[in-house]
């Protein structure tokens, strides 16, 4: 037998990210690369998952997810956004986390040669995500320093080819939460060549910005009927092992997505989603306090990071950090000094380069997370203060 694989996976690795964890772990290091929080989720959600095991919930969900969950979100999202209103019945999909909610999307909405722009840097599913469906990526550089949008490079991107923008907001990895004027502009162009619009939104209650902050860009004229919502437990309410996620769609998207939810995962767990009933429910206090505790964890960070030598703009929304390293690392070696860092300091990152398509254009960068008890970050900055 001659081993054979897919084209398609042969043109991406496995993910960088949740490689350097497993590198952190090998070495002892503090994990400031992957982003998951090393502190309890709410009380509440646990006493919700051991009622739903105990109550014998271990079965198959309705595949597209349980009713009392798609109520429960619909209910949270008119309040957290008053006038977004949003039919259970027809306009949601309960995923396995918001991972298989954008490949789902991109595998019900996309053709083989259709164009899927995305601003890079980028979280390192997106591509993948489309070439999985047959799709081509079409990249849309982020500048530095403050990570804008060049109007005339975004309007260049689109042509008769494209379907769909990929939009992260609050942005992993550079923090950025993106600006009324920039989903305006977004939607001009969405409506002008009939683009549809992917949100992922996992981040969209940690933000520094205070009330109004984030905007869902579903709720942005022109956006309304053209926008795929994704979003998950995993961020907001510290469970990124849970693999809970959503859509919020149109109803002719919608039923696209759930046809390939069904035959990907079939659903999400079933006690896991009666947790999220609990979780939606919490009070609107719980978002506050969220925001400020994330607030803290990167005002303890960033100024050692900027006092260290490495070049950054405080982020404004998510809980990652961006740095330039070229006071560390003249080579622009990203990969090299990621693993200097966990094997000599003591201290794990995510390498630029996991977040471009050319990754020389992320070789003077790392991405450091904060989701993380303060001892824990107190513990990464005394090591990180030996970095010559």
């Amino acid at each position: 037998m001659i081993p054979r694989i897919s084209s398609k996976v042969a043109s991406f690795t496995e993910s960088v990210i949740r490689e350097m964890t497993r590198e952190a772990d090998a070495h002892g290091a503090v994990n400031l690369s992957q982003g998951l929080p090393d502190f309890p989720c709410p009380p509440e959600l646990k006493r919700a998952v051991a009622d739903a095991v105990n109550a014998d919930l271990n079965q198959y969900p309705t595949t597209f997810g349980e009713a009392a969950l798609r109520e429960a979100i619909a209910v949270k999202t008119e309040a957290a956004y008053p006038g977004w209103r949003v039919d259970p019945e027809t306009e949601l999909c309960v995923t396995c986390g918001a991972t298989e909610a954008m490949v789902a999307t991109m595998l019900a909405l996309l053709e083989p040669g259709d164009e899927v722009i995305m601003f890079e840097p980028r979280y390192e599913n997106y591509g993948p995500d489309a070439i999985f469906a047959g799709a081509k990526p079409v990249f849309v550089p982020l500048h530095r320093p403050e990570w804008t949008i060049d109007e005339a490079e975004l309007r260049a991107a689109f042509s008769d080819r494209t379907r769909a923008i990929v939009v992260n907001t609050p942005h992993n990895p550079t923090g950025k939460v993106f600006s009324a004027e920039e989903l305006a502009l977004i939607a001009e162009l969405c409506q002008r060549h009939d683009v549809l619009c992917f949100t992922d939104e996992i981040y969209e209650h940690i933000h520094y910005l205070g009330e109004g902050g984030h905007v869902p860009p579903a709720t942005v004229p022109g956006l309304e009927d053209r926008t795929v919502t994704i979003n998950s437990l995993s961020k907001t309410y510290a469970v990124t092992g849970w693999r809970v996620g959503w859509t919020i769609a149109p109803a002719w998207a919608t039923k696209a997505i759930r046809t390939v939810h069904d035959f990907l995962t079939v659903g999400a767990p079933t006690p896991l989603q009666a947790a999220g009933v609990t979780a939606m429910r919490l009070p609107r206090s719980y978002y506050t306090d969220l925001a400020e505790h994330y607030r803290r964890l990167r005002d303890l960070l960033c100024p050692v990071l900027a006092d260290l030598g490495f070049e950054l703009r405080v982020p404004d929304g998510a809980y990652y950090v961006l740095c330039g390293t070229g006071k560390f690392d003249p080579a622009k070696d990203d990969v090299a000094f990621a693993r200097r860092l966990i094997t000599e300091v003591g201290v794990a990152t995510v390498p630029g380069s996991s977040f471009y398509a050319e990754p020389a254009k992320g070789g003077d960068l790392v991405r450091f997370a904060f989701p993380k008890r303060e001892e824990t970050l107190l513990a990464a900055i005394g090591r990180l203060g030996t970095l010559g």
